[in-house]
């Protein structure tokens, strides 16, 4: 199938590789599902006085094709880092210190992003790759028009097209995500900060990629409009063929919309499973104390309970669960091991949901000498 450009055009080369520069793309692996971006053992360091916060530890994520990945947690738990990070946009002093974030065109060609230089990369961002900032206000220049934004992004990266073409291109794709062209003409503080959130977004799908990463893009929203964002979302993903990874700290929000959520908890991935079991069937501590935090959008009300105690303090995590001291179902091995991610033996459960709770790992507790406590009927509800 041939790729076409918003232009009608034919895209060349999916990485628009230099001439005369070493092509790193290595043959994909053949998967088991069709994953278009992976997450491997990611890790990101913040460098302060030469005693570096480990901020996120050996992270792993597989998003499949067309699929819609939420990504929740507190704040500070490394949600935003993890999008920075398998972008190359991560800000000095964060330093990624180990693993790949692995780019699987349609043609089945695989890339690894932390690998390109940096004419490769700017030939994969916003065209693979692309990127909602949190705060839509801050990412618009005040002094622009929307229209000339989005222009100048078309042809920062399509220096052929005319400004004619990218004006052209504008507008279309503000009526893509149900704004009038008139708003072209528009400044941002002329515009609600529903639309221009949407402005965000038609900015960053102008050049049709792939894998959309949105940071927080309903933050400051009020429900009314967060719901209509999403569901903006959810249309533009069923229209265009795109994945999302949707990072957010409303884990309600994410049922919503995504196919699949990975709950964060200090720089870790702590539970991986589809949307409706973490909803309905929460194995992770975490999860279920999260779940209970937030409102949801629909159905009945219901008490909202808060979480005991604060996030730990990344610079001074030790051994042990991270989770621990404000788990209702930690004990003595929680504070000799960091649990890793393993697949609950609960049955009728998905094959494919992954949890790191010694809960449900009882060989790494009698590995380090302790008892097997089984699991609480909270964590193991059919």
């Amino acid at each position: 199938m041939t790729i076409t450009s918003p232009f009608g055009q034919p895209f060349g080369d999916p990485l628009g590789l230099p001439l005369g520069q070493p092509d790193v793309r290595t043959p994909a692996l053949t998967p088991v599902s069709d994953p278009v971006l992976e997450i491997r053992n990611l890790s990101v360091d913040y460098g302060y006085d030469g005693d570096p916060v480990h901020v996120l530890r050996q992270v792993s994520l597989t998003l499949e094709r067309g699929e819609v990945l939420g990504l929740a947690g507190e704040s500070g738990c490394g949600k935003s880092t993890l999008a920075y990070a398998a972008t190359r946009l991560l800000p000095p002093p964060g330093l990624i210190t180990g693993g790949e974030v692995l780019f699987t065109d349609r043609d089945g060609t695989t890339t690894d992003i932390l690998r390109l230089n940096d004419a490769q990369l700017r030939a994969s961002r916003w065209q693979d790759l692309a990127i909602v900032f949190q705060g839509a206000m801050n990412s618009l220049n005040p002094v622009f028009r929307v229209g000339r934004q989005i222009a100048d992004g078309i042809r920062a990266h399509r220096p052929e097209v005319s400004q004619k073409e990218a004006l052209e291109r504008s507008a279309e794709l503000l009526e893509l995500v149900g704004i009038s062209p008139d708003r072209l003409r528009s400044y941002p503080h002329q515009l609600s900060g529903g639309m221009r959130q949407r402005v965000m977004i038609a900015m960053a799908l102008a050049l049709d990629p792939q894998v959309l990463i949105m940071d927080e893009p309903t933050t400051a929203l009020d429900v009314v409009m967060q719901r209509q964002i999403v569901e903006q979302i959810a249309d533009l993903r069923d229209r265009l063929g795109f994945s999302v990874i949707f990072i957010t700290h409303d884990v309600s929000l994410l049922i919503e919309i995504a196919d699949r959520i990975a709950i964060m908890y200090a720089g870790e991935i702590v539970e991986d499973a589809a949307a409706r079991d973490v909803y309905q069937r929460p194995r992770h501590p975490y999860s279920s104390a999260l779940l209970h935090s937030f409102p949801p959008l629909r159905g009945p009300r219901r008490e909202l309970t808060g979480i005991p105690g604060s996030p730990p303090d990344l610079s001074k995590l030790g051994g042990g669960c991270p989770f621990r001291d404000r788990c209702a179902f930690a004990f003595d091995a929680c504070s000799k091991v960091n649990p890793e991610l393993v697949f609950p033996d609960v049955p009728g459960d998905d094959p494919r949901r992954s949890v790191a709770c010694l809960r449900h790992d009882p060989a790494a507790v009698r590995a380090v000498g302790e008892q097997p406590l089984p699991v609480p009927p909270e964590l193991s509800a059919r």
